[in-house]
């Protein structure tokens, strides 16, 4: 079990490949860079003719880089790494036959992706397949932006979170928006077990106003009655109502859009897609 008193899936993460990520993660349905992936490819073509960089925060392979820049739905990625044909190669040979499928769906629409994980090997196959145009192996919970790091984010216009909130405290975002120089929007999927409460007094210091959508998305099925058990205890001490969500058996994400202030009185925080009981 995980700090966060979440089941732990730590072991999918430091692996040289997502062929275990993805074989782990589907009895219980991982779905949330599926409900990400309207609202970050919305928010990538606000960027304008510039072209800053999308940078995503806990990257893991680069999974979000992949929906975004690219045709291809989470549950092909399911299929696409654990068919059986995936099964027989070994790295090297899976970040060849990646490379090409990627290269044959990327949208011309594409933006720059750059990705921040703790996990090397996550990040190394990411750049490797073609998702990232440049990753950076550091945890900035426990170490500042390296100069590497301080020089790429200077292109950043868009930063964006989906499986990391509840690992993050304000300690990463103030790093990470301290590197940037100027206010940016971040938009970050975030568990309702979760208080984002420091991390948005944070993205306000540095001149964002952040939103939260009303609606929320399933993010995977519970691995036990246990850990349901907390989830509907953890939901309930934040104010929030889990009947039909976590009661039903799956952790919720809510999404929180923080935009400069100028741009948030110009436009609403898009809506997640309306959530699905079943399927990825």
């Amino acid at each position: 079990m995980s700090p966060t008193g979440m089941t732990s899936f730590d072991e999918v993460y430091t692996l040289p490949d997502p062929r275990g990520y993805f074989t782990r993660l589907a009895p219980y349905a991982y779905q949330t860079p599926a409900h990400a992936r309207p609202v970050f490819r919305a928010l990538a073509a606000e960027l304008g003719p510039d072209r800053p960089a999308l940078l995503d925060l806990c990257c893991s392979y680069g999974i979000n880089a992949a929906l975004v820049n690219h045709d291809v739905t989470l549950d092909e990625l399911y299929a696409h790494y654990t068919a059986p044909e995936a099964a027989r190669l070994d790295t090297a040979a899976l970040i060849d036959r990646d490379r090409r499928f990627y290269a044959a769906r990327r949208r011309p629409d594409a933006v720059p992706a750059i990705g921040i994980d703790a996990s090397r090997p996550a990040v190394e196959y990411a750049v490797a397949a073609g998702l990232l145009d440049e990753g950076h192996a550091v945890d900035l919970e426990t170490a500042e932006p390296g100069e590497r790091l301080r020089r790429t984010a200077a292109r950043v216009g868009l930063i964006t979170v989906t499986g990391g909130t509840s690992f993050l405290t304000e300690r990463t975002f103030g790093r990470l928006l301290t590197a940037v120089g100027r206010p940016v929007p971040v938009a970050a999927f975030v568990l309702r077990t979760h208080d984002f409460r420091a991390v948005a007094g944070c993205l306000e210091a540095y001149g964002l106003t952040v939103e939260r959508a009303d609606g929320t998305s399933p993010q995977r099925r519970f691995t036990d009655p246990e850990e349901q058990r907390r989830a509907v205890a953890a939901v309930t001490a934040l104010g929030e109502d889990p009947a039909g969500k976590e009661t039903a058996g799956w952790f919720h994400t809510r999404l929180h859009l923080a935009r400069p202030a100028a741009r948030a009185d110009q436009a609403a925080a898009p809506a997640p897609p309306a959530p699905t009981a079943t399927g990825r």
